[in-house]
C-alpha cells in the first residue's frame, strides 16, 4: 500500500487537492491514472480511500469514497523526551524508528550537558512523517518544539514519570516496573548525561529514576530501547 499523509481532511472532506509536488509524484512517478484509488491519512487514526477524478502532475484532485477508523496497534500513550544529539542525523534515526515501532509524542529537551542547542524543527517533522507513511500507521506522533528541561518537568503530567540517567544512585530496571498507568513519559539525556542538578530535580518532581541495562548507551539507542521496551512490555 502506498500511503499518503494530509493533516487538513476529516470525515465530512469530499475532495482533496494534493500540491504540485504530490500530484507529480502521483502521476509521473507512481503513475496513477483517473479512476484510481489513493490511500490516505490524516495521521488521527482514520484511513482514506480516494478516487482520482482529475489526473493532473500539477494539480491532481481526488474524491474521497471511504473512511475507516483505525485503533492504533498500541494500547499506551508514550510520551519521550530526549536532548538532541550533537551528529543531528542520530536524533533524525531515533525519530524515524521509534515511529516505526510506535510512540505518541517526542519532545526534544535542552539540558545542561546539551552540546546541540539548535534543531531544525520542520525537518524532524517530515522524517516523522515519512516514517508515518513507510510503516503504514495512520496515528501520527506529536513532535514538539525544542524545550528546557527545566520547563518539561516543571509542567504537570499523567502517569508513570520515568527518568533514565547515568549517576550514581538506586535505579529500577524499565522491564521490572509495574506501571499503574498506560500513560508513559521517559527522559533521555544528552551525551554527557542529565547533570548532577537536573537529577535531582527530575526526582523532586516525582520521576522514577530507571535503568536500560548494564552497557552504557548513547542517546539515540537508550531512547530506542526505551520506547521498543515499553512496546514489548505492554
Amino acid at each position: 500500500m502506498q500511503l499518503f499523509f494530509n493533516t487538513e481532511i476529516n470525515e465530512s472532506t469530499k475532495e482533496i487537492f494534493f500540491n504540485k509536488e504530490e500530484s507529480r509524484h502521483i502521476v509521473r512517478v507512481l503513475r496513477k491514472r483517473q479512476g484510481d484509488i489513493l490511500h490516505i491519512t490524516n495521521g488521527n487514526g482514520y484511513l482514506f480511500d480516494a478516487e482520482i477524478i482529475i489526473e493532473s502532475d500539477k494539480k491532481c484532485v481526488a474524491k474521497i469514497v471511504k473512511s475507516v477508523f483505525k485503533e492504533k496497534e498500541w494500547s499506551y500513550y508514550l510520551h519521550v523526551a530526549i536532548a538532541p544529539t550533537k551528529n543531528i542525523d542520530r536524533l533524525e534515526w531515533f525519530i524515524e524508528k521509534a515511529t516505526e515501532i510506535g510512540i505518541d509524542e517526542i519532545t526534544p529537551i535542552l539540558c545542561d550537558n546539551s552540546e546541540r542547542k539548535v534543531i531544525k524543527h520542520d525537518r524532524l517533522q517530515k522524517i516523522m512523517l515519512s516514517a508515518v507513511k513507510q510503516s503504514l500507521k495512520f496515528t501520527a506522533p506529536k513532535l514538539n518544539e525544542l524545550t528546557k528541561f527545566s520547563d518539561f518537568i516543571a509542567k504537570e503530567r499523567d502517569g508513570e514519570l520515568c527518568i533514565a540517567h547515568c549517576n550514581d544512585g538506586e535505579k529500577t530496571s524499565l522491564k521490572n516496573i509495574n506501571f499503574s498507568s498506560n500513560i508513559i513519559t521517559i527522559l533521555i539525556g544528552p551525551e554527557g548525561d542529565f547533570s548532577l542538578r537536573e537529577t535531582q530535580d527530575a526526582l523532586s518532581s516525582k520521576y522514577i529514576p530507571i535503568s536500560l541495562g548494564e552497557s552504557r548507551l548513547r542517546t539515540e539507542t537508550a531512547g530506542l530501547v526505551a520506547v521498543h521496551s515499553i512496546n514489548f512490555l505492554h
